[in-house]
């Protein structure tokens, strides 16, 4: 787990994302990244992270690598309303208004699940995750897009609802990927295989042995 809060000098816009958590249902990776212009980004988890309440016991999954522009949301399960009702409107929520059981609360919205993110996923300015959304590994996420399913690996993806616009690499490439888990390397292996990864040489990434 990260210590250090800010990976640079002098810029307090943005932070490792998980020194600055402190929920133990919100689980981020190393080096991931939050960048916030508008607000404090130590005040992720109160701006950032809605309708995540104790009561239904969700988490927040970050992996390692994730860059997290301004005003991203991760909009939760209390954020629902129950389509299983005639009525939209929350009356189990306000169980003492209507003589009905507290142990009912959770009946007043549809529980969706946890919101998980994978490694190395860009998300742009503004987007909205909803509950039980799962995000493959290298996804780019489009400003202001709202992602309500799941979406494959290696995808970009934009719009609302967010649909899949390309993949960003051939399915070869999203294969060697996948099963290199580059963000699992030792510090030492990554820094030894930059130039690689920022030149987008798969094949001489696919061969780095060191440990």
């Amino acid at each position: 787990m990260m210590k250090k809060i800010y990976p640079r000098t002098g810029d307090t816009q943005t932070v490792y994302l998980n020194a600055v958590v402190k929920d133990p249902s919100i689980e981020v990776g190393d080096y991931t990244i939050y960048n916030d212009f508008v607000s404090d980004p130590l005040l992720f988890e109160r701006n950032n992270v809605l309708y995540h309440y104790p009561i239904n016991h969700e988490r927040l999954i970050i992996g390692k690598f994730c860059s997290i522009a301004c005003g991203v949301k991760f909009l939760f399960n209390c954020a629902n309303h129950t389509l299983k009702s005639l009525s939209t409107y929350t009356f189990p929520l306000f169980y003492e208004d209507w003589d009905l059981q507290k142990s009912d609360v959770v009946t007043a919205w549809d529980n969706k699940g946890d919101i998980v993110i994978g490694n190395d996923v860009w998300i742009g300015y503004e987007a909205l995750i909803m509950a039980g959304v799962h995000i493959g590994n290298g996804v780019i996420i489009g400003s202001r897009a709202v992602v309500t399913k799941d979406v494959p690996p290696y995808t970009i993806v934009g719009g609302v609802p967010a649909r899949p616009i390309r993949k960003r690499f051939t399915d070869d490439t999203i294969q060697k990927l996948e099963a290199l888990k580059w963000w699992d390397w030792s510090y030492e292996k990554i820094k030894q295989s930059l130039p690689y990864l920022l030149n987008g040489d798969i094949e001489n990434l696919s061969k780095q042995k060191f440990p």
